[in-house]
């Protein structure tokens, strides 16, 4: 009798103690601080599994995603990070990048911050790239129609020249405002087919 009741209140103390246990576990808190942490990529996403974020090296960036599923491989020669809204459909990102290649060339060289529209083209782009075969640098802004043509780019020239252009819903240069690299202003006026029909200069315009 006193062996079954000293195994009953054994019995107890262990549930109530394992209970504690769980309860103390349980009311952890579920933040984790470290110091580093060091990974390929890392995904963020919803409480239902929709990926919001994507945080990775230049080998693990992940294509487009398109509702949750990546389309057809691009090449994507640079880390970052890609942002992807309520549906899981990528929606802009920043990615940064630069190397030689095998002919000793600066290339892939400088990084981008966009935004999309929601199902369609880039929108907004700030971006800072200058390698052996591409110098953009400054802010472009396109149209949220289908075509997404480019529409303002407000930046820095490869001839040196600060520059504002306005193109029509084409994409086509229309009205340019700039200052030389000599420090010289101008205001260039352009046709439909890119060809200047009148230039205005300081001097001109006292």
């Amino acid at each position: 009798m006193r062996t079954t009741i000293h195994t009953f209140y054994s019995s107890v103390i262990t549930a109530l103690f394992i209970g504690l246990v769980i309860g103390q576990l349980t009311a952890a808190p579920r933040i984790q601080r470290v110091d580093e942490i060091d990974v390929h990529r890392l995904n963020i996403r919803d409480a239902d599994g929709t990926l919001r974020l994507v945080i990775a090296n230049r080998a693990r960036l992940p294509g487009v995603i398109v509702k949750g599923k990546e389309q057809p491989a691009i090449d994507r020669p640079q880390a970052g990070m890609l942002f992807y809204n309520d549906e899981g459909s990528e929606s802009g990102g920043l990615i940064f990048g630069g190397r030689r290649n095998t002919n000793g060339e600066v290339a892939d060289a400088g990084g981008s911050l966009s935004f999309d529209q929601y199902g369609g083209n880039q929108i907004i782009q700030l971006i800072g790239v200058d390698n052996s075969t591409d110098h953009i640098v400054g802010l472009i802004v396109s149209d949220t129609d289908k075509a997404g043509n480019r529409r303002v780019f407000v930046g820095h020239q490869q001839s040196g020249a600060a520059a504002v252009e306005l193109m029509d819903r084409n994409g086509r240069p229309r009205l340019s405002l700039e200052v030389a690299a000599d420090g010289t202003p101008g205001v260039t006026f352009r046709d439909a087919n890119g060809k200047v029909t009148n230039r205005l200069t300081a001097n001109e315009a006292q």
